[in-house]
């Protein structure tokens, strides 16, 4: 695909630092955040990617920038004058884990999503005030302008508001979305009944999107459009971690859509969701066989930092 030809996408939400500090008093620091991670995979997998996020001129600041531009990602920053958002583990004698979490989302200012082939939300960028306001403006703006908008609510409980807010929130922007995609866990918590993470998958897809996922870790991923639903096994696979796994899937399913030129469907036959599925579930494989959130390169190509 030629430079002139390459789709943009445009991903909005947090980018984080993730700290673990062990009874041994060593620590570490990686950068983070569920839409850096897909922002990440995208541009990995050879679309021109922009990430509108919050990134301090700070030390974190600077590891995020250092891996963005690694992995080609542009940084459109959404509020400089914020500190750069933080999630600390501090990990006991006995291996049990205490979360610290220092977190702002207020964006003063995102790109025009008419500029991009397609808008990705998610996460805390996407339900937590007030910056959950301004995503939703710009997520009807692309709605309206005709954009595809991938969406994925990846549920925190701990930071997220009340779970019928948190729903309304989600169903809102499920409607709005071409492209969804939550895990078992987020269908859990977003769940009113006993029907099930696959009530909830049914329930965000019958709210407009083309094509709704569920993801269930190790498990087989559901993928459905309309009456066709199919199922993707996930192969076995040695984990070092699911950091970024569930990200990495998401990502990979928005660079096929685009590099397909796919973007723009309103519906999937059968055995296309099946090969979505598939290139979804082989880049997610490779992430959990490495540890931390390092999703694949497109072709083991690495392309040059901006």
């Amino acid at each position: 695909m030629s430079a002139a030809r390459v789709p943009r996408a445009l991903v909005v939400g947090e980018a984080l630092v993730d700290v673990t500090r062990r009874a041994d008093g060593s620590v570490t620091e990686h950068p983070g955040g569920s839409p850096l991670n897909v922002a990440v995979t995208m541009a990995r997998q050879g679309i021109d990617t922009t990430l509108a996020a919050h990134v301090g001129d700070d030390h974190f600041g600077a590891l995020i920038r250092a891996h963005l531009a690694e992995s080609g990602v542009t940084l459109a920053n959404a509020n400089a004058s914020l500190p750069t958002a933080s999630a600390t583990a501090t990990i006991g004698a006995d291996g049990a884990a205490t979360y610290e979490f220092d977190l702002r989302w207020d964006p003063n200012e995102l790109p025009d999503p008419e500029d991009f082939h397609l808008v990705h939300v998610g996460s805390i960028g996407a339900w937590m005030a007030p910056g959950a306001d301004v995503v939703l403006d710009l997520v009807r703006r692309a709605h309206a302008a005709g954009r595809a908008v991938g969406f994925d609510p990846n549920v925190r409980p701990a930071l997220a508001p009340s779970v019928p807010l948190l729903r309304e929130r989600v169903l809102e922007l499920a409607a709005l979305s071409r492209f969804v995609k939550l895990s078992d866990e987020d269908a859990d918590v977003l769940a009113e009944d006993s029907g099930g993470p696959l009530s909830v998958l049914r329930l965000l897809a019958g709210h407009g999107p083309a094509l709704a996922a569920l993801t269930r870790g190790g498990e087989s991923a559901l993928l459905c459009s309309g009456s066709d639903e199919v199922e993707v096994r996930v192969p076995p696979v040695e984990v070092a971690d699911t950091i970024g796994a569930g990200d990495t899937w998401m990502g990979t399913l928005l660079a096929e859509l685009l590099r397909r030129g796919w973007a723009d469907r309103t519906s999937f036959a059968a055995d296309e969701l099946e090969s979505l599925g598939h290139a979804a579930v082989a880049a997610a494989v490779i992430t959990v066989s490495r540890p931390g959130a390092d999703p694949p390169w497109r072709d083991g190509e690495r392309p040059p930092s901006r």
